[in-house]
Protein backbone atom coordinates (compact mmCIF):
# COMPACT_ATOMS: atom_id res chain seq x y z
CA UNK A 1 0.00 0.00 0.00
CA UNK A 2 1.19 3.52 -0.70
CA UNK A 3 -0.42 4.95 2.46
CA UNK A 4 0.90 4.14 5.93
CA UNK A 5 0.40 5.53 9.42
CA UNK A 6 3.42 6.64 11.42
CA UNK A 7 2.80 6.25 15.15
CA UNK A 8 5.30 8.30 17.18
CA UNK A 9 7.22 6.59 19.96
CA UNK A 10 7.20 9.50 22.39
CA UNK A 11 9.84 7.86 24.57
CA UNK A 12 12.27 7.81 21.64
CA UNK A 13 12.76 11.39 20.48
CA UNK A 14 15.41 14.08 20.65
CA UNK A 15 15.72 17.76 19.84
CA UNK A 16 17.48 18.20 16.51
CA UNK A 17 20.80 19.93 17.29
CA UNK A 18 21.25 21.02 13.67
CA UNK A 19 17.90 22.67 12.93
CA UNK A 20 17.71 26.47 12.75
CA UNK A 21 14.35 26.31 14.52
CA UNK A 22 13.42 24.10 17.46
CA UNK A 23 12.57 20.72 15.93
CA UNK A 24 12.14 17.26 17.38
CA UNK A 25 13.24 14.04 15.69
CA UNK A 26 10.80 11.28 16.63
CA UNK A 27 11.12 7.55 15.97
CA UNK A 28 7.90 6.00 14.71
CA UNK A 29 6.29 2.62 14.23
CA UNK A 30 4.71 2.00 10.83
CA UNK A 31 1.06 0.89 10.93
CA UNK A 32 -1.05 -0.59 8.15
CA UNK A 33 -3.66 2.06 7.37
CA UNK A 34 -6.26 -0.57 6.41
CA UNK A 35 -5.70 -3.12 9.18
CA UNK A 36 -4.86 -0.57 11.90
CA UNK A 37 -2.08 -2.80 13.18
CA UNK A 38 1.72 -2.77 12.93
CA UNK A 39 2.89 -3.08 9.34
CA UNK A 40 4.40 -6.55 8.96
CA UNK A 41 7.52 -5.19 7.23
CA UNK A 42 8.20 -2.38 9.72
CA UNK A 43 11.71 -3.02 11.14
CA UNK A 44 10.82 -1.63 14.57
CA UNK A 45 7.73 -3.82 14.82
CA UNK A 46 9.74 -6.88 13.80
CA UNK A 47 12.35 -6.05 16.44
CA UNK A 48 9.65 -5.69 19.10
CA UNK A 49 8.18 -9.06 18.09
CA UNK A 50 11.63 -10.64 18.42
CA UNK A 51 12.08 -9.26 21.93
CA UNK A 52 8.61 -10.46 22.92
CA UNK A 53 9.35 -13.90 21.46
CA UNK A 54 12.46 -14.10 23.63
CA UNK A 55 10.39 -13.39 26.74
CA UNK A 56 7.63 -15.81 25.74
CA UNK A 57 10.16 -18.58 25.12
CA UNK A 58 11.40 -18.34 28.69
CA UNK A 59 15.02 -18.32 27.53
CA UNK A 60 15.65 -14.76 28.66
CA UNK A 61 14.13 -11.47 29.73
CA UNK A 62 16.01 -9.23 27.31
CA UNK A 63 18.74 -9.29 24.66
CA UNK A 64 21.25 -6.46 24.60
CA UNK A 65 23.11 -5.28 21.50
CA UNK A 66 26.07 -2.93 21.27
CA UNK A 67 27.24 -1.73 17.86
CA UNK A 68 30.68 -0.49 16.87
CA UNK A 69 29.94 2.00 14.10
CA UNK A 70 32.62 2.47 11.43
CA UNK A 71 32.51 5.12 8.72
CA UNK A 72 34.59 7.18 6.30
CA UNK A 73 34.79 10.97 6.19
CA UNK A 74 35.90 12.26 2.79
CA UNK A 75 36.72 15.74 1.54
CA UNK A 76 34.67 15.16 -1.61
CA UNK A 77 32.79 12.50 -3.55
CA UNK A 78 32.13 12.40 -7.29
CA UNK A 79 29.59 10.02 -8.81
CA UNK A 80 28.68 9.47 -12.45
CA UNK A 81 26.01 7.12 -13.73
CA UNK A 82 25.50 7.96 -17.38
CA UNK A 83 24.67 5.91 -20.45
CA UNK A 84 28.30 5.99 -21.59
CA UNK A 85 30.22 5.71 -18.30
CA UNK A 86 29.96 4.96 -14.62
CA UNK A 87 32.30 5.72 -11.76
CA UNK A 88 32.68 7.12 -8.30
CA UNK A 89 35.70 8.93 -6.93
CA UNK A 90 36.41 9.86 -3.34
CA UNK A 91 39.12 12.14 -2.00
CA UNK A 92 40.71 12.80 1.37
CA UNK A 93 43.71 14.76 2.51
CA UNK A 94 44.76 11.54 4.26
CA UNK A 95 44.78 9.55 1.02
CA UNK A 96 48.09 8.05 -0.06
CA UNK A 97 47.14 9.04 -3.63
CA UNK A 98 47.73 12.68 -2.58
CA UNK A 99 51.40 12.20 -1.69
CA UNK A 100 52.52 14.19 -4.73
CA UNK A 101 49.66 16.70 -4.79
CA UNK A 102 50.30 20.41 -4.33
CA UNK A 103 47.79 21.91 -1.92
CA UNK A 104 47.41 25.60 -1.02
CA UNK A 105 50.53 27.64 -1.87
CA UNK A 106 52.00 24.54 -3.48
CA UNK A 107 52.62 22.91 -0.09
CA UNK A 108 52.22 19.23 0.79
CA UNK A 109 52.99 18.41 4.42
CA UNK A 110 52.80 14.63 4.09
CA UNK A 111 51.63 13.01 7.35
CA UNK A 112 49.47 10.31 5.78
CA UNK A 113 48.62 6.97 7.38
CA UNK A 114 48.90 4.97 4.14
CA UNK A 115 46.96 1.83 3.28
CA UNK A 116 45.95 -0.09 6.42
CA UNK A 117 48.08 2.27 8.52
CA UNK A 118 45.37 4.33 10.19
CA UNK A 119 44.72 2.52 13.45
CA UNK A 120 45.14 4.99 16.33
CA UNK A 121 47.54 7.49 14.73
CA UNK A 122 48.00 10.89 16.36
CA UNK A 123 47.72 14.32 14.73
CA UNK A 124 48.82 15.58 12.30
CA UNK A 125 48.54 12.15 10.63
CA UNK A 126 45.05 11.86 12.12
CA UNK A 127 43.25 14.76 10.46
CA UNK A 128 39.82 13.83 11.83
CA UNK A 129 40.36 14.07 15.59
CA UNK A 130 38.52 17.37 15.99
CA UNK A 131 35.57 16.19 13.87
CA UNK A 132 35.26 12.99 15.90
CA UNK A 133 35.38 15.01 19.11
CA UNK A 134 32.56 17.19 17.80
CA UNK A 135 30.60 14.07 16.84
CA UNK A 136 30.93 12.71 20.38
CA UNK A 137 29.82 16.02 21.91
CA UNK A 138 26.70 16.11 19.74
CA UNK A 139 25.94 12.43 20.42
CA UNK A 140 26.10 13.11 24.15
CA UNK A 141 23.86 16.12 23.60
CA UNK A 142 21.17 13.95 21.98
CA UNK A 143 21.36 11.31 24.69
CA UNK A 144 23.87 8.75 23.41
CA UNK A 145 26.63 7.57 25.73
CA UNK A 146 29.84 6.83 23.84
CA UNK A 147 32.51 4.42 25.07
CA UNK A 148 35.06 4.36 22.25
CA UNK A 149 36.10 6.81 19.54
CA UNK A 150 39.21 6.63 17.37
CA UNK A 151 40.69 6.60 13.88
CA UNK A 152 40.27 3.23 12.21
CA UNK A 153 42.66 1.18 10.07
CA UNK A 154 41.82 2.66 6.67
CA UNK A 155 42.60 6.12 5.40
CA UNK A 156 39.89 8.66 6.34
CA UNK A 157 38.11 6.05 8.48
CA UNK A 158 36.76 6.47 12.00
CA UNK A 159 34.81 4.55 14.61
CA UNK A 160 32.41 5.56 17.36
CA UNK A 161 30.90 3.01 19.73
CA UNK A 162 27.82 3.79 21.82
CA UNK A 163 26.40 2.12 24.91
CA UNK A 164 24.39 -1.07 24.39
CA UNK A 165 20.60 -1.28 24.57
CA UNK A 166 17.83 -3.73 23.80
CA UNK A 167 17.22 -4.56 20.15
CA UNK A 168 14.88 -1.64 19.42
CA UNK A 169 16.89 0.90 21.40
CA UNK A 170 20.18 -0.21 19.85
CA UNK A 171 18.76 -0.01 16.31
CA UNK A 172 17.29 3.43 16.97
CA UNK A 173 20.65 4.57 18.31
CA UNK A 174 22.44 3.45 15.15
CA UNK A 175 20.08 5.59 13.07
CA UNK A 176 20.59 8.52 15.42
CA UNK A 177 24.37 8.12 15.24
CA UNK A 178 24.38 7.98 11.44
CA UNK A 179 22.40 11.22 11.30
CA UNK A 180 24.79 12.98 13.68
CA UNK A 181 27.94 11.73 11.92
CA UNK A 182 26.71 12.79 8.49
CA UNK A 183 25.52 16.21 9.69
CA UNK A 184 28.69 17.04 11.64
CA UNK A 185 30.80 16.06 8.63
CA UNK A 186 28.59 18.15 6.33
CA UNK A 187 28.83 21.22 8.55
CA UNK A 188 32.62 20.85 8.49
CA UNK A 189 32.67 20.88 4.69
CA UNK A 190 33.14 17.13 4.37
CA UNK A 191 30.95 14.12 3.61
CA UNK A 192 30.53 10.94 5.66
CA UNK A 193 29.58 7.52 4.36
CA UNK A 194 28.86 4.15 5.97
CA UNK A 195 29.51 2.42 2.63
CA UNK A 196 31.24 -0.92 3.38
CA UNK A 197 34.14 -0.71 0.91
CA UNK A 198 34.70 2.70 -0.71
CA UNK A 199 38.50 2.27 -1.06
CA UNK A 200 40.18 -0.45 -3.10
CA UNK A 201 43.11 -2.10 -1.34
CA UNK A 202 42.26 -0.76 2.13
CA UNK A 203 40.09 -1.93 4.99
CA UNK A 204 36.34 -1.44 4.80
CA UNK A 205 33.68 -0.52 7.35
CA UNK A 206 31.78 -3.15 9.27
CA UNK A 207 29.52 -2.96 12.30
CA UNK A 208 30.78 -5.37 14.92
CA UNK A 209 27.91 -6.13 17.28
CA UNK A 210 28.16 -7.32 20.87
CA UNK A 211 25.23 -9.53 21.92
CA UNK A 212 24.12 -10.89 25.28
CA UNK A 213 20.93 -12.45 26.69
CA UNK A 214 19.93 -11.71 30.28
CA UNK A 215 17.51 -13.35 32.71
CA UNK A 216 16.92 -12.32 36.31
CA UNK A 217 19.75 -9.77 35.90
CA UNK A 218 22.20 -12.54 34.96
CA UNK A 219 24.20 -12.63 31.72
CA UNK A 220 23.34 -16.03 30.26
CA UNK A 221 26.15 -15.82 27.69
CA UNK A 222 28.83 -15.76 30.39
CA UNK A 223 30.14 -19.17 31.43
CA UNK A 224 33.06 -21.52 31.72
CA UNK A 225 33.28 -23.12 28.29
CA UNK A 226 35.28 -21.73 25.35
CA UNK A 227 36.80 -18.31 26.18
CA UNK A 228 34.42 -17.62 29.04
CA UNK A 229 31.24 -18.36 27.11
CA UNK A 230 28.30 -20.46 28.27
CA UNK A 231 26.77 -23.43 26.45
CA UNK A 232 23.85 -21.17 25.52
CA UNK A 233 26.24 -18.67 23.94
CA UNK A 234 27.91 -21.41 21.91
CA UNK A 235 24.50 -22.59 20.68
CA UNK A 236 23.74 -18.98 19.77
CA UNK A 237 26.93 -18.87 17.70
CA UNK A 238 25.92 -22.16 16.11
CA UNK A 239 22.59 -20.64 15.12
CA UNK A 240 24.33 -17.65 13.55
CA UNK A 241 26.58 -19.97 11.54
CA UNK A 242 23.69 -22.19 10.48
CA UNK A 243 21.63 -19.24 9.26
CA UNK A 244 24.54 -17.13 7.98
CA UNK A 245 23.43 -17.38 4.36
CA UNK A 246 19.99 -15.99 5.19
CA UNK A 247 21.34 -13.40 7.63
CA UNK A 248 23.64 -12.06 4.92
CA UNK A 249 20.60 -10.61 3.14
CA UNK A 250 20.29 -8.19 6.06
CA UNK A 251 23.89 -7.81 7.26
CA UNK A 252 25.37 -7.46 3.76
CA UNK A 253 22.59 -5.90 1.77
CA UNK A 254 24.52 -4.42 -1.19
CA UNK A 255 26.96 -5.69 -3.80
CA UNK A 256 29.58 -3.39 -2.26
CA UNK A 257 29.25 -5.36 1.00
CA UNK A 258 30.84 -8.39 -0.65
CA UNK A 259 33.81 -6.39 -1.91
CA UNK A 260 34.72 -6.09 1.77
CA UNK A 261 34.43 -9.80 2.59
CA UNK A 262 37.78 -10.89 1.19
CA UNK A 263 40.96 -12.11 2.92
CA UNK A 264 43.61 -9.65 4.06
CA UNK A 265 41.47 -6.83 5.42
CA UNK A 266 40.30 -8.00 8.85
CA UNK A 267 36.86 -8.84 7.48
CA UNK A 268 34.98 -12.17 7.68
CA UNK A 269 35.89 -14.49 4.82
CA UNK A 270 35.64 -17.85 6.62
CA UNK A 271 32.39 -19.06 8.19
CA UNK A 272 33.63 -20.00 11.64
CA UNK A 273 33.95 -18.65 15.18
CA UNK A 274 37.01 -17.80 17.25
CA UNK A 275 38.03 -15.52 20.10
CA UNK A 276 40.29 -13.65 17.65
CA UNK A 277 38.96 -14.49 14.22
CA UNK A 278 40.44 -12.01 11.75
CA UNK A 279 39.68 -14.11 8.68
Amino acid sequence: HSDMILTPDLVRYFIDPFSADVSAVVFCDVYDVYKNQPYEKCPRSIAKKALQHLKDSGLGDVAYFGAENEFFIFDSIKIKDASNSQYYEVDSEEGEWNRDKSFENGVNFGHRPGKQGGYLPVPPTDTMMDIRTEIVKVLNQVGLETFVVHHEVAQAQGEVGVKFGDLVEAADNVQKLKYVVKMVAHLNGKTATFMPKPLYGDNGSGMHTHVSVWKNNENLFSGETYKGLSELALHFLGGVLRHARGLAAFTNASTNSYKRLIPGYEAPSILTYSANNRS
